[in-house]
């Protein structure tokens, strides 16, 4: 894929450009790779959007090694869905000469599209992916070959999981930079799994999590999860937000407890962590079932600064008028940057950005094709 010429630049002023951390933001949308780098204060988006015409549900961002690698899910209407990687920061890319992700002949399944590109935790090599039908896989290469973890595949409840109105994928992956062994992974709509043994064997892991749409509201599986993210500082906590609720787990995802009050809405596809700072998470709240917009059609980021007791409303820089962007379960971030920058899209094309913990915010992007995913880190 060629890479872009620089062509638009946004100014951060001043008084923000001294001690900032160099960041790479990636936008993937329906319609391509955007890439922006912010140097100093000033943000530089590429002229044009790499795999072109293509949409591109995941991108990673691997700062492990001694180059980074980005690694992107695109999806083209004509060659089907792959897995590209970059060792140049997205000015060219490389497709494996074999499919880097495909389901074997026995399982009867072909790969719709990569929902999650997770740079696992505690091993510098492995990448996990995340697909459509909901499957697993792990990569030893940095994400050049990956292989079906087929104790997941071969779940006994799998007969009974029923894709959500998005389809039925493995979206989120979690790994344990204090035990490879210990990985999370979350399915709609069939909930939370997890694994202590690196994979080997599963279990549900969805007790506290609402089922509202389903005749028993508590089942072992079937929850609708959207996204879990891990907090930075007690990696046994995480936030889940749910088709329906907002949850806080204190046991790497044993036990979940609702943490939902003080938001407009409990209804969300986002939440992501802070890096650095504990009890401190972020959520889109979405109106729904019927409209899924904004809630109370207001641009907002909710943060918890005391893991959920209490939900602040971050405006400072977003539109004030009525606003129908939604932001999907993998559109919201955080980079590793100190203070960190949040960042989120819209299926509006929107993209903004907040270098000061959420605080307030500017847009970079507009008019973008509709955004998929949002991912951001810390380079040079």
């Amino acid at each position: 894929m060629p890479g872009c010429r620089l062509a638009h630049v946004w100014d951060n002023g001043v008084s923000e450009v001294v001690g900032m951390a160099d960041v790479l933001l990636t936008v993937g949308t329906r319609k391509g790779l955007f890439i922006a780098r912010r140097r100093g204060g000033a943000w530089e988006f590429d002229d044009s959007p790499c795999f072109n015409a293509q949409a591109v549900y995941s991108v990673a961002i691997d700062t492990r090694g001694g180059t980074p690698r980005l690694l992107a899910g695109g999806d083209s209407s004509h060659w089907g869905p792959s897995v590209f990687h970059s060792d140049d920061l997205g000015r060219t890319w490389t497709e494996p000469a074999q499919p880097a992700v495909r389901f074997p002949k026995d399982t009867d399944a072909s790969l719709e599209r990569v929902w999650q590109l997770h740079p696992a935790a505690a091993e510098p090599d492995v990448v996990y992916a995340g697909t459509e039908p909901a499957a697993l896989y792990r990569s030893e290469d940095r994400g050049e070959s990956f292989e079906l973890v087929r104790p997941l595949w071969e779940h006994p409840t799998r007969g009974k999981w029923v894709p959500g109105g998005g389809g039925e994928g493995l979206h989120t992956v979690l790994t344990d930079k204090r035990d490879p062994k210990a990985v999370t992974v979350a399915v709609s709509t069939a909930g939370v799994f997890r694994t202590q043994d690196g994979g080997a064997s599963w279990e549900p892991s969805n007790s506290g999590v609402s089922a509202v749409f389903l005749p028993d509201p508590n089942p072992e599986f079937g929850q609708c999860v959207h996204k879990i993210a891990r907090d930075a500082a007690n990696p046994d906590r995480l936030y889940l937000q749910n088709h329906w609720g907002v949850y806080r787990s204190d046991d790497a995802g044993a036990h979940w407890t609702d943490i939902g009050e003080g938001l407009p809405s409990t209804f969300g596809f986002a939440v992501a962590a802070h890096p650095h700072r504990g009890d401190t998470a972020y959520v889109f709240p979405i109106t729904a079932d019927s409209d899924r917009v904004p809630a109370d059609r207001r641009c907002r980021v909710f943060r918890t600064a005391d893991a959920g007791a209490t939900w602040e409303a971050l405006t400072a820089g977003l539109p004030r008028e009525d606003h129908y962007g939604t932001v999907l379960r993998d559109a919201l971030c955080t980079d590793d940057a100190d203070p960190a920058g949040v960042y989120f899209g819209n299926r509006n094309g929107e993209v903004y950005a907040s270098a000061d913990d959420g605080d307030s915010w500017r847009q970079l992007a507009s008019h973008l094709p509709d955004v998929l995913c949002v991912r951001a880190a810390v380079i040079g």
